[in-house]
């Protein structure tokens, strides 16, 4: 009986070494994912400046927030970007309006909409979540906030997006354009004023070196647009979301379409059961086509998630969209895959 056990556990010994063995050799051939502490990714071309400054926070084991404030407040003091903060393009009546949120990793948030005359649209979002009850101020209640809080009122109307303004008038056409492989086109398909970057507002996500995670989004919002427009990126829940147990997801493009379908917390929870984050900006994008499938032929939406395991991934409607991924090992852009 003695000598039956020896071999039945040294065959039980034998099946877990060989199990062991093949699995190391699974591993050889599909690695997992190498997780990266800390990460920051941002949406477009110019997020990757954005994300050089955020990067000096979290090289130096700051937090994700404090990274995400300063890296975003790289293209909100930036004239010659017309889609975020000072030298934005104004709306049809002129004025330039700020819309901005922010969120860490105690679903703590703070947002500001149709804020005028103040760069950082982001800091004083930041604001509201530390020293209010609130989670959202908006125009005059905004910039009263904000001035009260030691912030200096400014003209934002640059010449450049002034005459940008003045050229548009012209025709005063009014309705959403899209970015496709970073030139503007209205649904003709025809060149519009006011540069290569419209409506692109600047999201970023950041996972810091304790694997905490947050999240920044700013914008200038669509060039032209009705004056008290608010699109979704300072609506938490759409154009940002962080839920530090499973992932952040951020938006770019026309914001309506990511409203009607809470994208970014949508992407979020699609995380949450099992999605990659490539996968779930995908499916987030095919339902916007799902519920317009014309209407999505015509416009430009892409959304950006970063996972608790410091993965990233993107997609979008239409061929142009770029991330900007910075970390240990690589400091790049992308281009986003897209369903058109």
């Amino acid at each position: 009986m003695s000598s039956r056990r020896k071999f039945i556990q040294a065959s039980v010994l034998g099946s877990v070494v060989i199990a062991g063995n093949k699995k190391i050799l699974a591993q050889s051939v599909l690695p997992a994912p190498v997780i990266d502490q800390p990460v920051v990714v941002s949406t477009w071309d110019f997020g990757k400046t954005a994300n050089a400054e955020a990067w000096k926070i979290l090289a130096a084991k700051g937090r994700a927030l404090d990274a995400v404030e300063a890296g975003v407040k790289i293209p909100e003091a930036d004239p010659s970007n017309q889609t975020i903060g000072y030298g934005g393009l104004p709306d049809r009546d002129g004025h330039v309006t700020l819309d901005a949120c922010i969120m860490d990793e105690f679903y703590n948030c703070g947002s500001v909409m149709a804020l005028e005359h103040i760069t950082h649209a982001i800091s004083v979002a930041r604001l509201v979540m530390e020293k209010t009850p609130h989670i959202v101020l908006a125009g005059d209640g905004a910039l009263q906030f904000a001035l009260a809080n030691g912030f200096k009122k400014e003209n934002l109307l640059t010449p450049a997006s002034e005459k940008a303004w003045k050229e548009w008038l012209k025709t005063a056409k009014y309705e959403p354009v899209m970015n496709i492989e970073n030139k503007l086109f209205d649904k003709d398909h025809d060149p519009m004023p006011g540069g290569p970057n419209n409506h692109d507002t600047i999201g970023m996500l950041a996972m810091d070196a304790k694997g905490n995670l947050g999240g920044a989004c700013t914008t200038s919002g669509m060039a032209f647009k009705m004056h008290g427009r608010v699109g979704d990126s300072p609506i938490i829940g759409a154009g940002l979301y962080v839920d530090n147990e499973v992932g952040s997801a951020t938006s770019s493009g026309v914001g309506e379409e990511v409203i009607r379908i809470v994208g970014s917390h949508l992407v979020v929870e699609l995380m949450r059961q099992g999605h990659s984050p490539e996968n779930a900006c995908k499916e987030a994008v095919q339902r916007i086509i799902k519920r317009n499938p014309e209407k999505a032929k015509n416009i430009q939406v892409g959304f950006v998630a970063l996972n608790k395991k410091g993965q990233y991934g993107a997609y979008a409607l239409q061929k142009g969209f770029t991330i900007s991924v910075r970390n240990a090992k690589e400091d790049k852009v992308y281009h986003s895959k897209s369903i058109y």
